[in-house]
């Protein structure tokens, strides 16, 4: 999970720019979407569907959650703390929101799950976005001064410490495209944000190892696995550069200040004669291409960083669950490939626990093992949820396993 997503109820740059533009988020969906998506969600037309509000309520409800994630089997959780309920004032931290979060880890601990706890999952406090958020250049100093506070009150019960999520996807989303706050189309901004990003981490880095050397300290990296399907020099070389920008930049800049590589993924693009020409044969509810097999690639680009992997998010938007087994199958198959071919990888977190609010997206994308109702804020788990437990309490796809799904993993098999 990641707090604004879930939690609800937070002041942000995210939940201001969500009530200015809902209503433009709303009328622009009639064409940015696909007639089938239309038809089958129609909420995404409406404009309360692109504010977060009370979210999934998981602020009150996180210790049902958790015991959740623990009957369905899970031993680990991703969750992240949200700046602006611990530092609502610059310098002005809150006990009230540094206690609550105490008791999130506690609860995780006393379940007997792993917390990965990520410090920065995108939204700033509304005093940074007023200062410039991360193009000012006293930005890494204030990210630093409150990791410093969140650390210094959870790094006891912590060992797995992300610092920043996905900083290639929010730097060029909120920077470069201009979709996301603070709506910026300026290639300089975009390049001095992710500049400020590298430097943020290595800081944080450096400070939580001082004070915990035996923590585990890395990023959430978002990786796509670009393949060239032919051999032609532009094919190539648009591969070459793809790969050498957006997947390797960033872990280059920061190679000796992580013990970890959180790997993030999702996308898959075909390259032919040097354009991205996806097939499509199995797509998300969103659209997106579904190709398991290119985590196995991605995981083997990895490989030359020596450092152990975990997954830190990989998933789908799936409301009906009739492609989330066969992929969570798949995808396992090809990671345990991974791992036979001497990829270090040490764990699995899917995208996500819970229903959730999907950024500009809003409500609509059902990314969750939990479906969640958003009028009751009741939780149902779907039937992948159980098919993944079995799967981790086996430790594997077993035959035992796979006669009892027998049906969702026709496909797969």
């Amino acid at each position: 999970t990641s707090s604004h997503q879930v939690e609800g109820g937070d002041i942000n740059n995210w939940s201001e720019w969500e009530i200015k533009n809902a209503e433009r988020l709303a009328k622009r969906a009639k064409t940015y979407w696909q007639p089938w998506q239309i038809k089958k969600f129609p909420e995404i037309l409406d404009p309360g569907n692109y504010i977060a509000g009370r979210a999934c309520d998981h602020y009150r409800l996180f210790e049902n959650d958790f015991k959740l994630a623990k009957e369905l089997g899970h031993t680990a959780t991703r969750v992240s703390i949200e700046w602006s309920r611990i530092e609502p004032e610059e310098g002005k931290f809150s006990e009230a929101g540094i206690e609550h979060y105490k008791k999130v880890v506690r609860t995780i601990k006393t379940l007997g799950l792993e917390p990965f706890v990520t410090i920065w999952h995108w939204p700033i406090p509304l005093w940074l976005a007023k200062k410039g958020g991360w193009e000012n250049k006293e930005a890494v100093k204030m990210f630093s001064r409150y990791s410093e506070k969140i650390v210094s009150a959870l790094g006891e019960d912590v060992k797995f410490w992300t610092t920043i999520n996905e900083p290639e996807i929010y730097s060029s989303s909120s920077y470069l495209g201009g979709f996301w706050p603070p709506q910026k189309r300026n290639p300089f901004s975009y390049l001095l944000v992710l500049r400020n990003l590298v430097k943020a981490h290595r800081a944080v880095y450096k400070s939580i190892k001082k004070r915990y050397p035996e923590a585990m300290v890395g990023i959430a990296k978002n990786n796509i696995h670009f393949d060239a399907q032919d051999k032609s020099l532009i094919s190539r070389l648009r591969k070459y550069a793809s790969d050498k920008w957006w997947n390797f930049y960033f872990l280059d800049k920061i190679k000796d200040y992580q013990d970890f590589i959180g790997l993030n993924h999702y996308f898959h693009n075909r390259i032919l004669r040097g354009k991205v020409r996806n097939e499509n044969k199995v797509v998300s509810d969103m659209g997106w291409e579904l190709c398991p097999e290119a985590i196995y690639f991605v995981l083997k680009d990895l490989e030359k960083y020596k450092k152990p992997i975990y997954i830190t998010e990989n998933g789908l938007a799936d409301a009906e669950d009739k492609n989330r087994s066969w992929f969570l199958v798949e995808t396992l198959k090809n990671i345990k490939k991974a791992i036979d071919d001497g990829v270090d990888v040490r764990g699995y977190l899917h995208w996500s626990l819970l229903d959730n609010f999907e950024w500009d997206k809003g409500f609509w994308p059902r990314f969750g093992l939990v479906a969640v109702d958003y009028k009751t804020f009741a939780r149902k788990p779907r039937h992948s949820a159980e098919l993944y437990k079995d799967i981790i309490l086996a430790n594997g796809m077993t035959e035992s396993v796979a006669k009892k799904h027998i049906n969702c993993c026709l496909n797969a098999n």
